[in-house]
């Protein structure tokens, strides 16, 4: 983590500090949340829809060293020690920015519409026995995300894996500018957030602004099936010495999986000759194995440690998370975020599990999908096969129509809508069967994570 005493931070945010021991304190690591700051960080008070400057006392109290403090709000406690900035949000930026410079590691950006958690997860994973590596943990992707993960990384560092999220324009410039890659690595393109880009290629175009940042030497390692990512680095004015690795399922890859095997509990495939496995299943998943592979092979990871990498994977919860309800049917956590890519391939993977006697689909609504989000629900509800899933249950206004889409081809009271998730338990309850598996997906918003806990609960059939 950073540590460095006040005079150095304020000298490099542009900031004046208040205190006469600002030679003598001496900051490790920074937080914007006082509620889980530790001592002797420096507490950074952001403006959101809460004011961070109402917290610095609290932060200080819970052992806070120092905070800043923006000069344009009034009032700064008097017998805190204090930087003032002109905007704490871009002295966070800026602090993380130098932090990187400082550090001698080798930085992989890892952005896409969905896949990015799974795909800094493996290629963390195949890293990490022959690197020092620090990842971004939880849902620190963004523009407070991403610093906050540079910020945290101690010195001997060699490698970071950052997600690169972003859900307005103008965003991945910012980002990509503190964390300048050595390798990006793009998952895909879909529909998230699409309601504030207004169509998969405008996300292409912003998702691909990461390149702007991407280091001489480095390389960008995409999606080859997805032709907007192929278009968009064409018209980019890299360096001829970047690489450009392609992987997917075409033969035009220069990665490419071949005979793909799936269990309820791993997924498998072949590439080059050598056999890959990793505990996750989804052959969607493939694709992010593939570009873990392709970042591994670049920084000179031998082959077994890439395949014992991937076999010791250890995943971010709720990406299709398998547990086991106290009844003893299985339960797959997929609801950490959902699109209608995302969506799809998650039902695809649960249509294709053979091992269970019932299926079950509890779907939630899909936020950030602008005008057309009616059509991307009921999309969905066209796309379930009656012959591999037994029961259809929604959560939420929109998901309603994927119930109104899918009724007709399924067996009357097999698809049911609902707005409260009790609700939803309870219709699982009363239809369960022992060896049966559900899959529980839907946006954050919506934080189904709750009817997952209700489900492991239930320790009886009825």
């Amino acid at each position: 983590m950073i540590q460095k005493n006040l005079n150095d931070i304020a000298h490099i945010v542009s900031g004046e500090v208040s205190s006469p021991d600002s030679q003598t304190l001496f900051v490790k690591g920074v937080s914007i949340d006082s509620r889980t700051i530790k001592a002797g960080q420096l507490f950074i008070p952001i403006v959101r829809i809460d004011n961070g400057h109402n917290y610095v006392s609290n932060a200080v109290n819970n052992g806070a060293i120092a905070s800043l403090w923006q000069k344009n709000h009034p009032n700064p406690p008097p017998n805190v020690p204090l930087i003032m900035v002109e905007d704490t949000f871009v002295a966070l930026q800026t602090l993380a920015k130098a932090y990187r410079t400082e550090l001698n590691a080798i930085v992989i950006g890892i952005t896409g519409s969905n896949g990015k958690t799974t795909a800094k997860d493996m290629i963390s994973s195949v890293l990490g026995n022959a690197y020092r590596v620090h990842k971004t943990q939880g849902n620190l992707n963004g523009q407070y995300g991403l610093p906050l993960t540079l910020l945290d990384a101690t010195v001997d560092t060699e490698i970071f894996v950052l997600e690169m999220g972003i859900s307005l324009p103008g965003e991945m410039e910012r980002i990509a500018n503190i964390a300048r890659p050595d390798v990006v690595v793009v998952t895909m393109i879909g529909e998230s957030h699409i309601s504030n880009f207004g169509s998969r290629k405008s996300i292409a175009q912003e998702k691909l602004q990461i390149a702007n940042h991407l280091t001489g030497d480095g390389a960008i390692i995409f999606n080859g099936d997805e032709r907007l990512l192929e278009e968009g680095i064409q018209k980019f004015n890299l360096l001829e010495s970047v690489k450009r690795i392609r992987f997917g399922l075409s033969e035009s890859n220069d990665y490419m999986a071949s005979s793909i095997s799936a269990t309820s509990d791993h997924t498998g495939f072949y590439l080059n000759g050598l056999f890959y496995r990793f505990p996750l299943i989804g052959t969607h998943n493939v694709n992010n194995a593939l570009a873990a592979i392709a970042v591994a092979e670049h920084l000179g990871v031998t082959n077994e440690n890439i395949q014992i990498g991937l076999l010791e994977l250890e995943l971010t919860g709720m990406r299709m998370e398998k547990s086991i309800s106290n009844s003893g049917f299985a339960i797959i956590n997929d609801a950490w975020n959902a699109s209608p890519t995302s969506m799809k391939s998650a039902i695809e993977t649960f249509q294709n599990l053979s091992e269970y006697n019932q299926k079950i689909l509890v779907l939630g609504d899909m936020f950030e999908l602008g005008e057309n989000e009616v059509h991307f629900h009921l999309e969905i509800g066209r796309s379930i096969d009656p012959e591999n899933v037994d029961y259809i249950f929604t959560i939420g206004k929109l998901a309603e129509h994927i119930a109104l889409e899918a009724q007709p081809i399924f067996p009357q009271g097999h698809v049911r809508a609902f707005q409260q998730k009790a609700e939803v338990v309870k219709a699982v309850e009363s239809v369960v069967k022992p060896n049966a598996v559900v899959l529980v997906k839907g946006s954050r918003g919506m934080r189904l994570e709750e009817v997952v806990e209700q489900l492991k609960s239930l320790d009886k059939f009825v």
